[in-house]
C-alpha cells in the first residue's frame, strides 16, 4: 500500500510544531554562522536532468565560509573529476547542504541556488599550503534551519566505529573493474596517495 497524496501523508504524520515552522531563517543569524563556522564537513545535494546526487564536502578549519549573510562559498577541491555535483549545478542551480559538527548530534540545513566561481580572489580565500581549489561553489541562501537531533541520535554515528563491519576502498574498486584493478594494492597505496592530493 503507497502513500500518493500530500493529505493522506500528513494525515499520517499531523501538523508541524511551533519550532519546527519559527526556527527557519531566510539569511544567516548570528547563532546559525556560529554554528555553520564551526563545521569542517558538509553534504551538498544537488539535482539535475540523470538525476540526484549527494557529495561530502570536508576541509581543514570552516567548510564553508560567509561571503555576506545571504550567501555562502564552499571550494571545490580536486577529487575523482567525476564532477557530478558540478555538472547538476550548471543544468540545475538548486542545492541543499546539510552541516555536521563532530560530537553534535543536530544539524544545520541550507537550501538556495548555486553558481561556480573561478575568480582568482575568491579562490585564494580557501588557500591551503600554497594550493587553492579549481572552483569555488557560490550559494545563495533561500532558507537555513536546525535539524531535529533523533537521526543521529538513534545512530549513535560519534559514538561508533563500524569499519569492521564494510569492506575497504579497494575492495569495492576490485569488484567493481572484474579485478582489473587490484584492490589489495589500491588499499596500500591509498593512504599516501590521499595525502598527497588533499588539497
Amino acid at each position: 500500500m503507497w502513500v500518493e497524496t500530500v493529505a493522506d501523508l500528513e494525515a499520517l504524520y499531523g501538523t508541524p510544531s511551533i519550532a519546527a515552522i519559527r526556527k527557519v531563517a531566510k539569511r544567516l543569524t548570528p547563532l546559525y554562522r556560529q554554528w555553520i563556522m564551526a563545521s569542517r564537513f558538509v553534504v551538498l545535494a544537488t539535482v539535475g536532468p540523470d538525476g540526484t546526487d549527494a557529495s561530502p564536502r570536508g576541509d581543514h578549519g570552516p567548510v564553508a565560509l560567509e561571503l555576506d549573510p545571504g550567501t555562502l562559498a564552499i571550494p571545490d577541491w580536486r577529487g575523482n573529476n567525476r564532477l557530478d555535483s558540478l555538472r547538476n549545478i550548471l543544468r540545475d542551480p538548486r542545492v541543499s547542504l546539510m552541516f555536521m559538527v563532530p560530537g553534535e548530534t543536530s544539524v544545520v540545513r541550507v537550501n538556495g541556488t548555486a553558481k561556480i566561481s573561478v575568480a582568482p580572489e575568491l579562490r585564494e580565500r580557501f588557500e591551503q599550503g600554497g594550493k587553492h581549489p579549481v572552483t569555488v561553489i557560490v550559494i545563495e541562501i533561500a532558507e537555513v534551519y536546525s535539524q531535529c537531533s533523533k537521526a543521529l541520535m538513534r545512530s549513535a554515528i560519534w559514538g561508533r566505529d563500524d569499519r569492521a563491519l564494510v569492506p575497504t576502498l579497494g575492495q569495492i574498486i576490485g569488484e567493481m573493474t572484474q579485478g582489473e584493478i587490484d584492490g589489495a594494492e589500491f588499499d596500500k597505496a591509498w593512504p599516501e596517495r590521499a595525502r598527497a592530493t588533499l588539497w
